[in-house]
């Protein structure tokens, strides 16, 4: 298990995705899974910058990694507002884009990309998302 602090600003994106890149392939991650895995991160942690902090500078993002011999899997804590991922519909991404509401399509993206994510929300702890991406079975 390997974690880092991060602080909560765009710049700190690039940072982040090093992070992750280095990770992923330690765990043995393919080119096309890492690539996942970074669009995941990088979506999930511009949501925490905007919407769980408000702004830029207004909180630190902690990010751990660990991996299997099966799975990678990263964890962003944060401590900023908590959100209901439940009361986010999924974006009808069929629909033209004047018709097409706005938000969702972040995390629509991160579980399209992800094998598991999850979400917890402690006002003592934190707020915690879990994303798992499992390695591919060579055949």
């Amino acid at each position: 298990m390997e974690t880092n602090t991060f602080p909560g600003r765009y710049e700190s994106l690039a940072d982040i995705s090093e992070f992750v890149l280095s990770a992923a392939k330690a765990a043995g991650l393919d080119e096309n899974a890492t690539y996942a895995v970074q669009t995941a991160v990088d979506e999930a942690c511009s949501n925490i910058i905007e919407h769980a902090y408000g702004g830029e500078g207004k909180g630190d993002i902690f990010c751990i990694v660990s991996h299997t011999p099966q799975s990678l899997t990263i964890v962003l804590k944060v401590f900023g507002r908590p959100f209901n991922p439940k009361a986010i519909r999924e974006p009808d991404i069929r629909a033209s884009l004047k018709r097409r509401k706005e938000g969702g399509l972040g995390l629509f993206f991160i579980r399209k990309l992800m094998d598991e994510v999850h979400f917890e929300f402690s006002q003592e702890k934190g707020n915690q998302l879990t994303m798992v991406k499992r390695k591919e079975k060579v055949p």
